[in-house]
């Protein structure tokens, strides 16, 4: 991919062990929010629903919703941060 730099992608300690078996950070590359969720959901089949529908994401330490088209700056951290449940 033309221009992409590795994203520095991390996950909470819970999530990393309910979904990559432990693993909380992978060098993605990726220009995009949504190329980064394509590459989790190779990595992992079906973690791509996951992170769409069930997390928050933190770029550079900035929360945003998840946009697919996010661009990401060469060299990015993205956070996935669980959603918090209310009642």
């Amino acid at each position: 991919m033309s221009g992409a730099a590795p994203a520095k992608v991390v996950f909470t300690t819970g999530f990393a062990r309910r979904y990559t078996g432990g693993e909380r950070e992978f060098a993605v590359t990726a220009n995009s929010l949504r190329g980064v969720i394509r590459e989790m959901d190779r990595l992992f089949p079906g973690l791509g629903e996951t992170l769409e529908e069930e997390t928050t994401v933190a770029i550079d330490g900035a929360l945003h919703e998840v946009g697919y088209f996010q661009q990401l700056r060469p060299g990015a951290e993205v956070f996935f941060i669980p959603k918090i449940e209310g009642g």
